[in-house]
């Protein structure tokens, strides 16, 4: 809203207002703004659920220091849904639709995170909504962000920028040459399914490629294509998020780093100059994220305050489900998606572990007529809580590993 106010300050020459023109001093503001909502009005909320006697009920699983947990204040997930919305709506463009369909992500899976966590505590019911609803809900956003991708006139890309599309960055630029009436375009924003993948040729791959033999109607199912993509990613790296939030300040540290990186590939993405330089994707518009990512990351880092062990409060479900909604859509819409595997690698890993452990445990049960486990407990955190790793240390190193995977998503614009 202020990014508005000040457009239009701009028009009478008021010293400064041109400020707000500029994605990087957006961003900053944001941070700041971010990180005291979250800080010093975190703990007012986290008060008001300490007097409702919000708690979080643990279940006994033999490992140590968990039941000194019981009680602590959970739903604090609302700390960090505050502290991305409400910068963003002062200093984001709002009417920008890629801005739009994070905030929707955001509301969306923090609505489902919050029926879960009442549940729990309000309704007594440890199983908190069924999965099946957890999963509706999921799918819904998958189907409503892939179907605004493909719909919206809005979301475009420009492959591989050269110098002479820098001056018309934003414009499609026709040119009559006298030959007719045919108009040959010069510069041209289009619609496309190409997303980045690593270690590939010019660091692309186009979805239609996986149903090039539909021949004229290719072009369509690889749209089909890419919304099943989009729903089974906002499904995954969701719950994948919910999985790694079990130890202080795991899914709050791990998703701040991962926050990190995208804002750095969506600002490469969204400005012309860069995107020329490293010869990836240029999204036009898309530079504006780096303001709602700003707001992710002063959140994660204002709640991590109160989220590192010893935690004062948990975030529940209202705060991971949408923390991993926020970037597998964010990942998505920057067309990075493919990346998601090394970036999340912490994520991934947390889900596989819960994967294998069920299915050899029931693989073994059926066989042997004795389930078998391949680690201690899962997800894997818990495995190495088992085997008496302090909490602390587990945390930090996992947070160590979540940099260099960072580190080399980065690296692979330029490896290929």
């Amino acid at each position: 809203m202020l990014y508005y106010l000040f457009a239009y300050l701009e028009k009478f020459d008021i010293p400064g207002a041109g400020m707000f023109q500029y994605i990087s001093f957006r961003s900053a503001l944001t941070v700041i703004t971010s990180l005291i909502i979250s800080m010093i009005f975190g703990k007012r909320i986290i008060n008001f659920l300490q007097r409702q006697q919000i708690g979080e009920e643990i279940r006994d699983l033999g490992l140590e220091g968990q039941m000194s947990k019981k009680g602590t204040p959970t739903m604090g997930g609302l700390i960090i849904l505050g502290s991305i919305i409400i910068p963003t709506l002062l200093f984001a463009d709002i009417l920008n639709i890629y801005v739009i369909l994070m905030l929707i992500t955001t509301v969306w899976l923090g609505a489902i995170g919050f029926l879960d966590d009442y549940i729990k505590t309000f309704k007594k019911n440890k199983e908190g909504l069924a999965g099946k609803f957890k999963i509706v809900g999921q799918i819904g956003l998958g189907l409503i962000v892939g179907l605004t991708l493909y719909l919206s006139d809005d979301v475009v890309v420009r492959e591989n920028v050269n110098e002479d599309q820098v001056v018309t960055a934003n414009i499609v630029v026709e040119e009559n040459i006298n030959e007719g009436e045919q108009i040959i375009p010069i510069v041209n924003d289009v619609k496309s399914t190409k997303t980045t993948i690593p270690f590939f040729k010019n660091n692309e791959f186009d979805y239609e490629y996986l149903v090039s033999f539909m021949g004229k109607h290719s072009q369509k199912a690889a749209w089909i294509i890419f919304v099943i993509v989009v729903i089974l990613i906002v499904t995954a790296v969701s719950n994948g998020a919910n999985l790694t939030d079990g130890l202080d300040g795991l899914a709050t540290g791990t998703s701040a780093i991962i926050g990190a990186t995208l804002g750095i590939l969506a600002y490469l993405g969204g400005n012309v100059i860069y995107a020329d330089y490293l010869n990836i994707m240029y999204i036009p518009n898309s530079g504006e994220l780096v303001v709602f990512v700003s707001a992710f990351i002063g959140a994660t880092i204002g709640f991590l305050w109160y989220n590192s062990y010893p935690a004062q409060v948990f975030m529940g479900d209202t705060g991971s489900l949408s923390i991993g909604g926020i970037i597998a859509v964010f990942a998505i819409i920057i067309r990075k998606e493919l990346l998601i595997p090394i970036l999340c690698g912490i994520f991934l890993v947390e889900n596989l572990s819960v994967v294998m452990q069920v299915v050899y445990f029931k693989y073994t049960k059926r066989r042997f007529g004795e389930g078998r486990r391949i680690f201690k407990m899962s997800p894997l955190h818990h495995h190495y809580q088992m085997k008496g790793y302090p909490e602390p240390k587990i945390v930090m190193r996992f947070m160590i590993v979540g940099i260099m995977l960072a580190i080399v998503t980065i690296v692979t614009l330029k490896i290929r």
